[in-house]
Parts: structure tokens; sequence; C-alpha cells
């Protein structure tokens, strides 16, 4: 069983930069929309991502943390192809094929992959409460994104700062299992990525055959 992780974050707050201190060898990205990297580390990415090229990777993994960013496109690129479609049908649809990759990452990636869907996100509609980006109150009624990781990062800036919010204060989705992460933490992907494995004692099969 792989886990999908969602980091969560408005346009510049950090989320692709998080990537910055993983190796080439050790991380796949799927670039959605083809938009360079804010650093100058050369990191595998496969531009323009759709669910078939990510499913196609998915399905015979070579790697054990991948990327989608940024993951909201997939669902606005999908829309957009279907602008001229009349129908509550497509909206359906659209929710479908988002949760159909979380489905499948759970269900048929190795139990030591891991998959993070960096997003967008959009104040709800009461302007209450900040959520992921979805198309619309229709999709909105199809599903509920958070609802769908247990591990849910917020990205937010002060000044030139950028950090994680690892658990909510009543006014947004973050959440992380108890006692995984401090409130607090650097927008560090990899370090993000060596917590998550060390908590649920992931690859422990390696490192006693490497000590061996």
């Amino acid at each position: 069983m792989g886990i999908p992780v969602m980091v969560l974050g408005p346009s510049s707050s950090g989320k692709t930069s998080s990537l910055r201190n993983f190796e080439p060898d050790e991380v796949g990205i799927f670039n959605v929309a083809g938009k360079p990297l804010p650093f100058r580390k050369k990191l595998p990415v496969v531009n323009n991502a759709t669910y078939g090229k990510i499913l196609k990777v998915l399905s015979n993994p070579g790697l054990k943390k991948y990327v989608i960013d940024d993951s909201q496109y997939l669902m606005a690129f999908e829309s957009f192809d279907h602008a001229k479609e009349t129908g509550y049908a497509k909206f359906t649809n659209m929710a479908l094929n988002f949760y159909n990759l979380i489905h499948f990452i759970v269900t048929r990636t190795p139990d030591d992959v891991i998959v993070y869907f960096l997003h967008h996100t959009e104040l709800s509609e009461d302007g209450r409460r900040i959520k992921a980006k979805t198309l619309g109150k229709m999709l909105d009624n199809q599903l509920t994104l958070e609802g769908l990781f247990s591990i849910v990062l917020l990205c937010q800036a002060e000044g030139a700062e950028h950090f994680f919010i690892t658990n909510s204060d009543g006014t947004n989705p973050a959440k992380s299992p108890m006692g995984m992460f401090e409130m607090r933490i650097d927008n560090d992907l990899a370090f993000v990525d060596k917590t998550i494995r060390e908590y649920y004692e992931m690859d422990t099969t390696d490192k006693n055959t490497e000590e061996e």
C-alpha cells in the first residue's frame, strides 16, 4: 500500500522549492504544467504529465518517491478539454479520475512508495477556511480532496522564510499522525519523506540487509 501525501499552498509559497534537497536518483517528478523548477539542481522531470503518463510509471515504479506538481492542473486541463460539453457528468468524471489516481497509489503501488501531490489552495465558499483548489462547488460536492489523505501539509511564507504547517488550527486542512512532526517545520520535502518512513518503520528490510 503506497502513501499519498498532499502539500497545499498558494502560488510562490514554496511548494516546488521544497524539492530542493532530493537527489536526482531518488525522486521522479511529474510536472503537469511543464514549468521550470525554481532551483538549479537538475531533477528528473516528466513534463506535461497526464493521468495516463503518471499511472504508466506508477504501475511499475522504479523509485520510492514521486511528486505530482501541480496536481490541481490535472483537473483544470481536463476541464479545458471538455469545456464545450454540457451537463454535470463531466464534473463527476473529473472527480472520479482524481480519486482513481489516489486509489491506485493506495492499492496498487508497493508499501515503500510515497507520492506527493503539490496542490494550490483557495478559500472555502464562506471565506473562512483554506481548502484544496478544485473547479468549484459541483466538484466539491463530488469529492473532498483532503479527506483522501492522512497527511496534509500546508506551505506558508513569512518574508523570506518558507515552512510547512503540519496540523490544523481550525482554519486549514493540515493534518498528520500524532507525534510525526512538530507543528511547524522547514519546507524540506526530503526531511518530510525521511520522517514519514521512520514513523511508519518503512525500508527496514533494506537497512537490515545492508547491516548484515
